[in-house]
């Protein structure tokens, strides 16, 4: 099941003005994986989360954290 569209990585990669190709050399994947990822067909590792980030020099939050979502720490 597809997840949900990641367009602020592609807004942020496109603001550093890489394209798909670029970052996905940057981070050691495919192009197709990056395409993926912000389709929402790819759910990335963590350790892809962070090199992605570093490559386009945002924080975790900044692509990957969905805002509204609240947590009840005593549910984890």
């Amino acid at each position: 099941m597809p997840g949900k569209k990641n367009l602020r990585m592609k807004a942020a990669r496109a603001a550093v003005g890489l394209s798909q190709a670029d970052l996905a050399q940057a981070v050691g994947v495919t192009r197709q994986t990056i395409g993926l990822i912000e389709a929402g067909g790819y759910n990335p590792t963590l350790n892809l989360c962070v090199a992605i980030c570093k490559a386009l020099r945002v924080t975790l939050n900044d692509l990957f954290w969905e805002d509204g979502i609240d947590v009840d720490p005593d549910a984890l």
